[in-house]
């Protein structure tokens, strides 16, 4: 059983929000760096956002200043913020947790755990 368990996706119409929900398992949580990828029909897994083991925040190019991730108040959670969404963030999206070196922290190679995905759709 993967240690990690998304949620929160679903259909939402440009320029609306969705929050992402990852919830990591104690062991995973201490000492992992927490990401999100996502994937779209045809295309390779993509890096989205991640969380590392010393709280610095780094972002795709593609969603910077649009998303964000962060720590939630329940032990063990980490959100992901998604606004001003656009039809090209349609994918599915994916939690993962590693302890990639900071030089390869957006490749997902270096991430050893996945959660089962969540779909986010927009459309109008």
């Amino acid at each position: 059983q993967a240690p990690l368990l998304e949620s929160g996706g679903g259909l939402v119409q440009p320029g609306g929000s969705l929050r992402l929900s990852c919830l990591a398992s104690g062991s995973t949580s201490n000492s992992y760096h927490l990401g999100w990828f996502r994937q779209a029909p045809g295309k390779d897994r993509e890096f989205v956002a991640v969380l590392s083991r010393t709280s610095h925040t780094y972002y795709g190019d593609s969603v910077k200043g649009r998303f964000s991730i962060s720590r939630g108040d329940v032990k063990n959670t980490v959100y992901l913020q998604m606004n001003t969404l656009k039809p090209e963030d349609t994918a599915v999206y994916y939690c993962a947790a590693g302890r990639a070196v900071l030089s390869s922290i957006r490749d997902p190679n270096m991430y050893t755990s996945w959660g089962q995905g969540t779909q986010v759709t927009v459309s109008s």
